[in-house]
């Protein structure tokens, strides 16, 4: 039920885009007011759109009508291009699952362990480049859903699993959900990445930044990651032939400035005097005074 006001919010978001588009571009014909491109709805009509375009078949066809060819060029220029991109979504993984961790106060990398959720995300990748689907990761997105909601159920994460795979063949709603422009997007998702970016500081109220190692080690990371700084290799400068993302130099210097520094390894411990009649509550926000409950 904590989600329903963002659902209302993209709700009232597409009403409102809908009619600056009806009223400014449609009947006023003013090309700035076209927020919503009503045209993809037409694809409906043409029943070829609602079958699903999955990658193996498509391979058997070609395969079958001996069109089938390997590039082997191709294939190295593909293989250094999201090599890089395993990084990025490692990194992402150790994260999520320790912020996750901190939210539902169980650790995650412990029990069940980082070697099986990564064997899960490595095998939920597999099943999506087989189906045509995007490869599979841990979503910041749904995260920050957790941390809103506080429900980590893992009936409640399968339940909903399986009517995104379910909703991904009716193609009505998949071209709703292309049609929602930008602006809308963009409102929700300053929302639900401002709660992952606040439980992910959760993180750091167990590290020393007054130590001088520390503090360079997680601006050096920040700095890079926000910064937009990235590595071009190959071609022109304007179209590379393999780019390394800005997450992942960030995760990089991260590492090899971790490795030569050697950070200090002391945890901040803060020890707090309750009065009376109060206790602690841990929250997305850190630790929390409240008054005790009858």
């Amino acid at each position: 039920m904590k989600l329903i006001p963002f659902i209302i919010g993209v709700g009232a978001g597409y009403v409102v885009a809908s009619i600056l588009t009806v009223v400014g571009y449609h009947l006023l014909d003013n090309a700035y007011f076209k927020i919503i491109d009503f045209s993809v709805f037409q694809k409906v009509a043409d029943f070829k759109n609602w079958i699903p375009n999955i990658t193996f078949i498509g391979a058997i066809k070609e395969l079958t009508s001996g069109n089938l060819l390997v590039n082997g060029t191709g294939v190295v220029s593909i293989l250094l291009a999201f090599a890089p991109v395993a990084l990025v979504v490692f990194a992402e993984h150790v994260a999520d699952h320790k912020n996750i961790s901190s939210i539902i106060e169980q650790d995650l990398l412990e029990e069940p362990g980082l070697h099986r959720t990564l064997l899960g995300d490595g095998v939920g990748s597999i099943a999506g480049a087989f189906f045509g689907g995007c490869p599979n990761t841990t979503y910041g997105e749904s995260v920050g859903c957790v941390a809103i909601t506080g429900v980590a159920s893992v009936y409640t994460i399968l339940t909903t699993a399986i009517l995104c795979i379910a909703l991904a063949f009716v193609y009505p709603v998949m071209l709703l959900i292309q049609s929602i422009p930008g602006c809308v997007v963009g409102g929700i998702s300053i929302a639900l990445y401002g709660f992952i970016a606040v439980s992910g500081l959760r993180m750091f109220k167990h590290v020393d930044l007054d130590n001088s190692k520390n503090l360079f080690i997680v601006a050096a990371i920040l700095v890079t990651g926000l910064g937009g700084l990235k590595l071009n290799f190959g071609g022109t400068f304007a179209s590379p032939t393999i780019q390394i993302s800005s997450i992942a130099c960030a995760l990089i210097l991260g590492i090899i400035v971790n490795l030569i520094l050697k950070p200090a390894k002391v945890e901040v411990k803060k020890e707090v005097v309750l009065e009376e009649g109060k206790e602690t509550e841990e929250t997305m926000f850190g630790t929390i005074v409240k008054d005790k409950e009858d």
